[in-house]
């Protein structure tokens, strides 16, 4: 419970959702239990990484000086050492988010970490993985994305939206899957919808190219 499986620690710009330009440290878990049809992370869903303790990790996280964190993998909430190592980093002080695909259960995670659910839409592959007890324990300082392939995903993810209130209780992310759906088209498609989303584009793909690692 106090090893992980670290595929990168970095400190780069926060590329996505409401803190999106911040200066962030990104600790990466490997392994996932999904295969979305647009995963841009392949290299730690499907890599080993490398074995870590999290005392080792907390160590290098504190020796960039910044205080915004997140976990993120591949799927990070299904190595067992995850939750330990939230808690450390809660403990120390630092404001940590976490990105998680929403198919595990959230409820015995620290509560002081802010959670972002990555909702898959249909054009994912893997529409059907959301934990359904996952929107009881989504609390309102939690954020909720659909990362969209396509018009119909776009149409899908309203749907649930207002069937189940998500833009009145969580931060809405609507994010173009990269090289399938223009920035422009979701910006209309989001004016048109009415629904309270923000549109989030992944600026670290703007700025660094979408191959890019470590960033």
């Amino acid at each position: 419970m106090d090893l992980v499986n670290l595929a990168e620690l970095f400190l780069s710009i926060q590329g996505e959702g409401s803190r999106a330009g911040l200066p962030c440290v990104f600790i990466r878990l490997s392994g996932c239990n999904l295969d979305c049809s647009y995963c841009d992370s392949q290299y730690a869903a499907r890599g080993e990484g490398e074995r870590k303790k999290i005392s080792g990790i907390t160590s290098r996280v504190g020796r960039f000086g910044v205080k915004l964190v997140q976990l993120t993998g591949g799927e990070p909430l299904i190595q067992p050492g995850a939750g330990p190592l939230l808690r450390m980093l809660c403990d120390q002080g630092y404001e940590a988010l976490v990105e998680t695909n929403g198919s595990v259960d959230l409820k015995p995670f620290d509560p002081r970490a802010k959670y972002i659910v990555d909702i898959k839409t249909p054009g994912s592959g893997a529409g059907e993985s959301f934990l359904e007890s996952n929107y009881e324990n989504l609390r309102d300082c939690d954020e909720v994305k659909f990362v969209v392939t396509s018009k119909d995903d776009f149409d899908w993810a309203v749907a649930l939206t207002k069937q189940r209130g998500l833009d009145k209780r969580h931060t809405l992310l609507f994010s173009p899957a990269w090289g399938l759906v223009k920035p422009e088209d979701m910006a209309q498609w989001l004016i048109d919808s009415g629904v309270e989303g923000r549109l989030s584009l992944q600026i670290h793909k703007l700025i660094w190219g979408p191959d890019a690692t470590g960033v």
